[in-house]
């Protein structure tokens, strides 16, 4: 197994790129789960993107589910993926599961406002 290097700054190299994503702490790979804000939300909170979480509601831009728009089931932050309740693909036997989205193919149109910390987070980006 290789280890992550602090040191590695950028390179045009996918294989280098992949390496540094797949060996980051959680530190860091909880940053890959930024997603971008819908226009109102943009106008509103005058930031670009924000953390998704559980609970938020999001629109699939890209893909097999492109326009489908569905509520955030479950947040992966080892494998940087997101479970949205109505994207499920149906197996052999029929029964369906839930597919993992990349989060850089969602857009968050609604978020879930009930906590202390996105609202702590929301302040200190409007400053």
């Amino acid at each position: 197994m290789k280890l992550f290097s602090k040191k590695w700054i950028k390179s045009k190299s996918p294989r280098k790129q992949r390496k540094y994503r797949a060996t980051a702490p959680l530190s860091i790979k909880r940053n890959f789960l930024n997603v971008h804000l819908s226009k109102e939300l943009k106008e509103k909170y005058k930031t670009r993107n924000m953390m998704i979480r559980k609970g938020d509601k999001v629109k699939v831009m890209r893909g097999e589910f492109k326009n489908t728009i569905g509520v955030v089931e479950k947040v992966s932050i080892t494998s940087s993926k997101v479970y949205v309740d109505k994207v499920r693909i149906s197996k052999k036997d029929g029964s369906k599961i839930p597919k993992a989205l990349c989060p850089c193919h969602l857009m968050i149109t609604e978020l879930k406002l009930d906590d202390k910390k996105r609202e702590a987070v929301i302040k200190r980006r409007a400053k």
